[in-house]
């Protein structure tokens, strides 16, 4: 009898066993996952604070570089070209030959200029002898005062005509100087547009209504350069003498040039909102050639009592521009800012944060109000330099290497 109650007990105490050894397995696992859940659901956060702004801070705008002078220089006679003498890159002085003209037609006009001119000066010869001996027998009955008068105006317009043919031929002697075409400064040659035997028309003064008149070169003045950039309207008020400048050369990484500022046109080119601003720089070096782009770097001024902060502690919602606080109990607070100027990696922020305050770098997109986060050692490098963490003091060794983030 006792041996069946012993059968049947044992596996009920058996399933009952199991039983229970389920149940607190269950209540351990649910524990562990409720536990884990809880520490996945704090969000490790990089927390830096709000810092003072520099003094100043630069500005980089596109420039073009341009040659202190450039001349094209056109042909004042039409022919061919005999020759050539200077080609790209050469170095030229002021009234140094660069090209000479045949100018045939040009070269009979001039003589025919000249031979008007000895008729000319022939009548003038006669007229004058034929006057004086009028001008003898004037008072007497042979001739009538009214003829001496006429030989008188007649020798007068014999010299006008002579002077007016010595005119002609001194225009076409100053044309037959054209025939060389020389350099009309000291500079260097960045442009040759013709060769030998080519014709060439005369651009007269006004090239723009002569379509068939091209330039034979173009000669560039490169002791010093001219360097123009547009400004925008938001900075153009800062522009004056005591601005500095940089230059940059995309290909010359590293390397910055000094420049200095000449003026601005004072008025905004109304499709860009800038003003044209032009800076001056040394090249008796020549290491700028004219049409060079440059990188023009400003150092404007700025308040450095306005606090700025990493642009990427920033949060865009539909309430606008904010930043998520921790408090003392590392709990997430949204609160609304008001931004300054971009200053390129920061932002200036005139209001809504305090020094003191503990702001989060690079919040997570789903960061709510009232969650909390664990405060964490950013990463060597990665955080911006100044904005300190206020959780954990970072290493000794990294802890030098953090500094203010700036533009570049």
């Amino acid at each position: 009898m006792k041996r069946r109650a012993l059968l049947i007990g044992l596996p009920a105490v058996l399933m009952a066993a199991l039983l229970v050894y389920g149940l607190v397995g269950r209540e351990r696992t649910v524990a562990a996952l409720a536990r884990v859940s809880k520490e996945q659901a704090v969000v490790p956060v990089q927390v830096i604070s709000a810092q003072k702004g520099p003094a100043t801070r630069p500005l980089v705008l596109p420039g073009t570089v341009s040659a202190w002078y450039q001349a094209p220089i056109f042909a004042q006679v039409a022919g061919y070209v005999h020759s050539w003498d200077e080609d790209y890159g050469a170095t030229v002085k002021a009234g140094q030959l660069l090209a000479t003209i045949d100018a045939p037609s040009l070269d009979a006009q001039y003589a025919a200029a000249k031979a008007n001119l000895n008729v000319a000066q022939a009548n003038y010869r006669l007229a004058v002898s034929t006057a004086a001996r009028w001008q003898a027998l004037a008072g007497t009955p042979a001739v009538s005062k009214q003829e001496v008068d006429v030989q008188a105006a007649g020798a007068t317009a014999r010299k006008a005509e002579m002077e007016a043919a010595a005119q002609d031929v001194a225009r076409y002697a100053a044309l037959e100087a054209f025939k060389r075409v020389v350099a009309p400064f000291d500079g260097v040659v960045t442009a040759r547009m013709t060769d030998v035997g080519s014709y060439v028309n005369a651009a007269g003064g006004d090239v723009s209504v002569r379509g068939t008149s091209t330039e034979l070169f173009t000669v560039a003045d490169v002791h010093e350069m001219r360097v123009f950039v547009s400004v925008p309207q938001d900075y153009a008020n800062l522009l004056g003498s005591n601005i500095t400048a940089t230059l940059r050369k995309p290909s010359q990484p590293g390397k910055s040039i000094a420049a200095k500022f000449l003026t601005t046109a004072r008025a905004f080119d109304a499709n860009t909102r800038t003003a044209v601003t032009e800076l001056t720089v040394d090249n008796s070096d020549h290491a700028l050639w004219p049409g060079t782009y440059v990188d023009v770097v400003f150092q404007v001024p700025t308040d450095p009592t306005v606090l700025t902060m990493p642009e990427a502690a920033l949060i865009f919602r539909e309430n606008g521009a904010q930043v998520a606080i921790v408090d003392a109990q590392n709990r997430i607070h949204l609160r609304n800012v008001t931004l300054g100027q971009n200053l390129g990696k920061t932002v200036q922020v005139t209001s809504g944060v305090s020094p003191s305050d503990k702001l989060v770098n690079n919040p997570p997109a789903g960061l709510l109000e009232g969650q909390s986060v664990q405060p964490v050692t950013p990463v060597t490098g990665y955080a911006s330099a100044t904005q300190k963490t206020q959780a954990q003091p970072a290493p000794a060794d990294a802890a030098g290497e953090h500094e203010q983030a700036s533009t570049p």
